[in-house]
This record gives structure tokens, sequence and C-alpha cells, in this order.
């Protein structure tokens, strides 16, 4: 009789049937499915050209431009961004006057249009002086005389993204609580030295994931350094192999194939990465903290039952 009352006593849970989500997984698998045959079976995209051009050597030196033109202004965004963000956050209004000013500019025009200023500094500098002002002058550079496209190209994208990182940074730091600061400054830190071991390291949780979606915009937006002109990148050298071959949509494909696969490198860089320094702010408990809790408990009950 106890066994039957217990048994009654039971709930048995019984997941519920979405029947709904079935239904769409397999409309969308075969949509997919006859996009990717009628794609593959269509001549228009002159799938022979596409496998010719792949692995082309232009296409190849053209990706190694992009990756290098993305990592040195990237490199040049974040540590610019995070001077911005430090002049943006201290108390001299001065600095904060001149880092707002550069986000407004930076931020408020199109990058293109950034970038084709670049294209024509030789035009408004055609000749750089290096010297004492309103003395002797020590250096001189025939700015126009000097093949500068691939610096001016890594530059603008490098300083239009540096007023991104500033406030990505700014946002990085401001969520770490002042207590942190303060415990630093209590244990004799310096403001450098807590801002290195202290207050980065824990900002760093919300600073890299939309680092790793500005990296990857980067990689995009260097098709626009045509505006310099540069035209040994990989877009470019799509496009004016497409313009002798009079092939336009093959060599697309081709561009967003390394596109693509450059992207997905960075994306589980950006993993590992956000899971490096993801470590300490995980809720799950280890095997070991679990039983230490479970003792622990079972002490306090024992406590109880004994005081009742």
């Amino acid at each position: 009789m106890s066994t039957a009352s217990q048994d009654d006593g039971l709930i048995k849970a019984v997941p519920l049937r979405r029947p709904g989500r079935w239904v769409a997984a397999v409309v969308i698998l075969v949509l997919l499915a006859l996009f990717v045959y009628g794609a593959a079976t269509n001549a228009n995209y002159q799938w022979d050209t596409y496998r010719q051009y792949l692995f082309d050597q232009r296409i190849s030196k053209g990706a190694w431009v992009t990756i290098q033109v993305t990592v040195l202004a990237m490199i040049i965004g974040i540590v610019l961004g995070v001077v911005l963000a430090i002049m943006r956050m201290t108390a001299n209004p001065v600095l904060q006057s001149v880092a707002w000013l550069y986000l407004w500019i930076f931020r408020g025009t199109p990058v293109y249009v950034q970038l084709v200023f670049w294209g024509l500094f030789t035009s408004l500098y055609p000749h750089m002086r290096f010297g004492i002002p309103f003395g002797p002058t020590i250096a001189h550079i025939d700015v126009q005389g000097v093949d500068a496209a691939f610096f001016f190209a890594t530059l603008g994208l490098g300083l239009n993204e540096a007023a991104y990182m500033a406030e990505i940074v700014r946002a990085g730091i401001s969520s770490v609580g002042e207590g942190q600061s303060e415990a630093a400054t209590a244990l004799g830190m310096s403001w450098g030295l807590s801002m290195r071991r202290v207050v980065l390291p824990q900002a760093m949780r919300v600073i890299i994931p939309p680092t790793g979606n500005e990296l990857i915009s980067m990689l995009k937006t260097t098709s626009l350094v045509t505006a310099v002109p540069l035209s040994t990148d990989l877009y470019n050298q799509a496009e004016q192999i497409a313009g002798r071959t009079f092939r336009p949509i093959p060599m697309l494909l081709v561009a967003a194939t390394w596109y693509l696969a450059i992207t997905s490198v960075l994306m589980v860089g950006q993993y590992f990465l956000e899971k490096r320094f993801a470590r300490g702010s995980s809720r799950k408990m280890s095997t070991r903290q679990l039983q230490a809790l479970a003792n622990a408990m079972s002490t306090g009950h024992e406590r109880d039952g004994g005081a009742a």
C-alpha cells in the first residue's frame, strides 16, 4: 500500500511535442538542397572559371595583402582606441574634448570618403619637411615620389577603426566595478598598474566579442581601398581578372570564397580567445566544488538535527 501511494504521488513529466519545429527544419533543408542543386547545375555561374582562378597566384597574393592590411589597421585601431578611451575617461577637459572631436569626425564621415582623402594626401602635401619651426630643415620627403598606397590604405582604415574601438574599450572599462580599482589603489598599485593587472583583464570579457566583430568587419572593409588607390588586395585582383576575362560572376564567387575562408579562421580564433578570458566567470561548478558543497550541506543538516 505504501509503495502504491508513493507511486501515485510521483509526477511523470512528458516533454512537450513541437512538430512545427521539425516541419520548419525539413522545409528549410529542402529549399536549401534545391538552391544548391540549382546553382550547381546552372551554367551561368561558370564553375569552370571559378575552379580555374580559385587558387590563382594573383588571387592568393591579393588575399595576403588583404590580411596584412587588416591586421596592421586593427593594431593601429586598437592601440589608438585604448588611448582615446582613456582620454575620454580622464578628468582633463582638454583631453576629453580632443577625444570627443576625433570620434565625432571619424564616426561621422563615411570610411570611403576618408580613404579618398588619404588617396589625395600627396596632392595636399606633395613635400614634407621636418625640422625646427622657423629654423633649418632636418629631413625632406618627396611624398609624390613615394608609392605609399599600402601605407595610406592601412593608416586610413586604422584611424577610422580607432574611433569605434575607443567606445568599445570605454564600455569594457566602465563595466568593471569601481571597487576593483579602489581595492588596487588601497594595495598600493599605481593607476597604470591597476589598469594592466586588475581592470583590463576583467574588461577583456566585454571588449573581445565586439573587437572580433570589428576585425571581421575590417577584413571586408578592405575591399574599399581602391579609393586610395590600392589595387593589389583580394577584391581588386578579382575585379581586374574579371575585367580581362569578362566573367564577373565566377570571380566574385572566388573573392567571396576567400573572404569566407579567412573569416572562418578569424571566428575560430575569436572563440578560443573569448574562452580564455572567460575563465573564472563561469557559474558552473566543478565536481570537486559540488562535492565540497554537498559535504557542507550535510554537515549543516547534522548540526541542525543535533541542535533540534
